[in-house]
């Protein structure tokens, strides 16, 4: 097997300072009663970071929207309460030489009506419609577009004052700023709506507003998907130049890096090229990215809601595509769930300790 030194180089973009490629990627817990973060939460973050991952992304975590979650145990970023949880865990993380960001989250028409922390509240939508043409809610108005805007400007203000080192939204899997992206839940015939470039004006808003809270030299990352939890085989773009023409506008409006969220980072996005979904969005942009998908694992997430077990899988063309720089950095999931010292052992090149993902370990916060 080739060495992992490729995922042990250094990374810098603007202030955040990286000691190695490998990320944690989000993955929504639901530990945090009331929405509030906990020691524990801490601890679990902490328990990564002393184990050599280089940077922490958060679970998803909610901006100051009554419909924003669905969830009262997903945390929020906008209570004092939840702030202050968020505090420790950035305390925690720093403490032991890791780094952290937020991820920044609405989760749109996900939600079914009358959950979350605010169950009467109506639920957001572009256009209030189901891929399939069913109406199940009113479009977002002008007001509930701007406050929106508002709340992912105050939460990225709110990352900043607290400590977090860069800043990520959610803008994939089928959540309200993808379901914005989408043409088959944006049927929106205003300046958010259109084709595929007019699509992006949302979250072209959202990443203005959120640098203008912020430091110009913190990172923003935008998390981004052609799948979608409705729908595997949705795309956004079918060719390179789709793709060039979605993400352009995106990376002018300020997105430092991509995270561009695959199922299985090993598959080719479009025919003629072995690049994935994150290798094109670097070749396009010129700005860094983030892969992921079934590191170091035999079968994708979707069966861990089932229960389903994966077993580790050797992570040789993983570090065969960085030492050949098609991405920059790569998210973890599951392998980081049953193994917080995954990241450790694959810079000691101890391969043959690394664990299988269970997923009881969904149940907890090891």
């Amino acid at each position: 097997m080739p060495g992992p030194s490729a995922l042990f180089r250094p990374f810098s973009l603007g202030s955040l300072e990286l000691a190695n490629r490998i990320v944690m990627a989000p993955m929504t817990r639901s530990k945090s009663p009331g929405g509030v973060p906990g020691e524990d939460v801490a601890a679990y973050y902490k328990r990564r970071a002393e184990n050599d991952v280089g940077l922490i992304l958060t679970e998803g975590t909610t901006i100051d929207r009554e419909g924003a979650s669905f969830d009262p145990a997903i945390p929020n970023f906008h209570t004092e309460e939840a702030l202050h949880g968020w505090a420790r865990v950035v305390e925690a993380v720093h403490a032991v030489g890791g780094k952290i960001a937020p991820q920044l989250w609405h989760v749109g028409l996900a939600r079914k009506p009358g959950t979350g922390p605010h169950p009467d509240a109506p639920s957001d939508s572009p256009s209030g419609v189901l891929p399939d043409g069913k109406i199940i809610g009113e479009p977002m108005t002008a007001e509930d577009i701007a406050d929106t805007i508002a709340g992912f400007a105050k939460a990225a203000k709110a990352a900043v004052d607290i400590g977090f080192d860069a800043i990520e939204l959610h803008g994939a899997h089928g959540y309200l700023l993808d379901q914005f992206f989408w043409d088959g839940t944006n049927k929106r015939d205003d300046r958010y709506g259109g084709g595929l470039v007019e699509r992006t004006t949302l979250v072209q808003e959202i990443v203005r507003a959120v640098r203008a809270e912020i430091p110009a030299d913190l990172p923003v990352i935008l998390r981004y998907s052609q799948w979608k939890q409705q729908d595997f085989e949705a795309k956004l773009a079918y060719t390179p130049q789709e793709l060039e023409a979605f993400l352009g506008p995106l990376s002018d409006a300020g997105v430092d890096m991509f995270h561009a969220s695959t199922r299985r980072f090993w598959l080719p996005e479009f025919e003629g090229s072995d690049l994935n979904l994150a290798g094109w969005s670097r070749k396009l942009t010129g700005k860094p990215a983030i892969t992921v998908g079934s590191v170091g694992l035999n079968s994708d997430f979707m069966g861990a809601f089932m229960g389903e077990s994966s077993q580790k899988s050797d992570i040789n063309a993983l570090v065969e595509r960085m030492e050949n720089n098609e991405f920059d950095l790569v998210a973890i999931g599951r392998a980081l769930l049953s193994d917080p010292a995954w990241a450790r052992k694959v810079r000691l090149g101890q391969f043959d300790a690394l664990e299988d993902f269970n997923a009881e370990a969904l149940k907890e916060l090891a």
